[in-house]
This record gives C-alpha cells, structure tokens and sequence, in this order.
C-alpha cells in the first residue's frame, strides 16, 4: 500500500493554484488554501518571493549587453525599475536604453524624468534619478 504524505493529502483537498483566486467561502486565496486576506504571508515568505523575483527579473537583464556593462548601482536601478515596470515597461524606455549605451547618464537619468512613470512613482523615482545621474548609492 501507498503511504501518501499530509502534504499529498492537503494539495488532493484543497488543490494547488498558483495564482491568486477565491474559494468557495469568497477569501481570496493562493497556493495550498492560503487564505492571503486572514493569513497573509510572513517577512520572510515575503522575502523568499522578493528574492526569486529579483533574480528572474536580473537573468532576464543579463542577456542585454547594455546592462552588463552598467556599473553595480546603476544595475540596481533597472533592477528597480524592471521590477516596478516589468521588462516589457522597462525596455520601452528606448531613449534611456541609447543614453546608456553611450554611458550618458545624465540623459538617461533625464529620459527617465520625463515620462509618466517619473509622474507616478514620487519619492521612488527621484531616488532612482539621482543614483543613475552619480552612480551613487541612495542615503534617505
């Protein structure tokens, strides 16, 4: 005979989604009947999926030459961005992506400005700006 695991059992009841939907008693819910509006996820389940989303998100950049060649703090801020925007977002800023091919930070930094995301992100994009323009890590 076959000794199934509790957690063979569980995903048999329950199911496993993998995308966010709500269960029968109309809690949205992902995963194994993780109940996400009374239970939520702990710091570090948050952290977890944090990381595995920044490393996806940096493979997906390291294929783009014009990446690489970004020095480290400016690598993070298209990590940053990549992340807010997605990759598809993200390379339609094709004015910034020539400035940084030419390693023109300045206009790659104003090209960011002067676009609808710079108008919506606040606090987030005027950081992003700054560290692009001096390569230096932010301090607030």
């Amino acid at each position: 005979m076959v000794e199934h695991t509790l957690e063979d059992q569980l995903i048999l009841h329950e199911g496993l989604k993998l995308r966010m939907y709500q269960c029968p008693a109309g809690y949205w819910t992902i995963g194994v009947g993780r109940n996400l509006e009374t239970k939520g996820l702990s710091r570090d389940e948050a952290l977890y999926l944090l990381r595995n989303d920044i490393r996806e998100i940096t493979e997906q950049l390291e294929r783009l030459g014009w990446y690489r060649a970004l020095d480290p703090i400016r690598q993070k801020v298209i990590i940053d961005m990549a992340f807010n925007l997605g990759l598809s977002g993200l390379l339609s800023f094709k004015h910034m992506i020539q400035a940084l091919n030419c390693y023109d930070y300045n206009t790659a930094a104003d090209e960011m400005v002067d676009s609808l995301w710079y108008r919506q992100v606040g606090k987030r994009a005027e950081r992003l700006v700054k560290m692009m323009r001096t390569g230096e890590d932010y301090t607030d």
